[in-house]
Parts: C-alpha cells; sequence; structure tokens
C-alpha cells in the first residue's frame, strides 16, 4: 500500500484513497478486515465496525459470491475527486474521496462510492481516526455538476 503521505490535510487525503482502494481491490472480507486492522487508530473502526466491511459484504453479496470472493472477481477502485472537509490542527482532519468502482464477474457494473473519515497523524503516518465515523458522502458520479455542488474537486496525481 501507498504511504508516505505529508502531514498535510491533502496527505491524509490521499492515505484514505490508498487505504480504500487496497482494502476494496482485495476483492475479500478478509482482506478488507485486514486492512482496516493495520491501518485504524486506537478507538476507530474495526473489522467488525469499519463501513468498508459492509460495504465489500454488500458488494460480494450483490455479485452472488461468499466473503472468500472469487478468482472471477476483478475490482478496480479509481479515487477519483476528494473533499477537505475540515481540520483541527496539523494531526487531524476529516477527509472524503469520490471513488468509481469497475466490478467484473460474470458481467461488468460500474458504481460510484464515496468515502469520508476521520484522519489522525499517528507516530509518522496518517491512520483512520478514532470515534465515530461521519456522516456519509453523498455518492455521486465523479466530474459532475453534482459532485461539484457537493465540494468535491478533482484530484491531481504529482
Amino acid at each position: 500500500m501507498p504511504t508516505g503521505f505529508p502531514r498535510t490535510p491533502e496527505g491524509a487525503l490521499a492515505q484514505l484513497a490508498a487505504i480504500d482502494v487496497t482494502a476494496m481491490q482485495s476483492g475479500s472480507m478478509e482482506g478488507v478486515r485486514r486492512v482496516i486492522a493495520e491501518w485504524a487508530a486506537p478507538g476507530g473502526p474495526t473489522s467488525e465496525t469499519w463501513s468498508g466491511v459492509d460495504g465489500m459484504a454488500s458488494l460480494l453479496s450483490a455479485a452472488g459470491l461468499s466473503g472468500a470472493g472469487s478468482p472471477q472477481l476483478a475490482i478496480v477502485v479509481r479515487p477519483v475527486m476528494g473533499l477537505i472537509k475540515g481540520t483541527v490542527g496539523e494531526d487531524f482532519a476529516v477527509v472524503c474521496v469520490n471513488f468509481e468502482f469497475t466490478v467484473t464477474v460474470e458481467q461488468t457494473s460500474r458504481i460510484a462510492i464515496a468515502d469520508c473519515q476521520r484522519m489522525a497523524w499517528v507516530g509518522d503516518r496518517w491512520v483512520i481516526g478514532p470515534g465515530e465515523e461521519p456522516a456519509p458522502a453523498p455518492s455521486v458520479w465523479p466530474g459532475t455538476e453534482a459532485a461539484i455542488a457537493a465540494g468535491y474537486r478533482d484530484l491531481r496525481y504529482v
């Protein structure tokens, strides 16, 4: 998983995008649980409570697959837009990433999903912070007027 993002709100946003991409592209409940166990601060979401775990369970169920996933399952997760909802000091930020998912089992489906998390700087990296997860962001198609009206901006890769 990409790491080493700077101690800035933009760095928190980039780390959340990397966490979500790694978790969701695992294509399994075990993969998602492993990621949140490594990337949540004490008091943060767990493998039982994280919205990403529920999201993977819903995705696998909709595809007619068990929690183990399937070799025929392909998930491509592309972070397209981001939103910095707020910060408290330099060690805490609430950020949202708007993703485009392309899921293929027997046919290909595309969906837009947004994730907002409380990110905390712990040690030398951003992790998903303690406390309740923020209210879900609107899941709007990246790049649309609705996404821009919700406050999302295009992500730039440097």
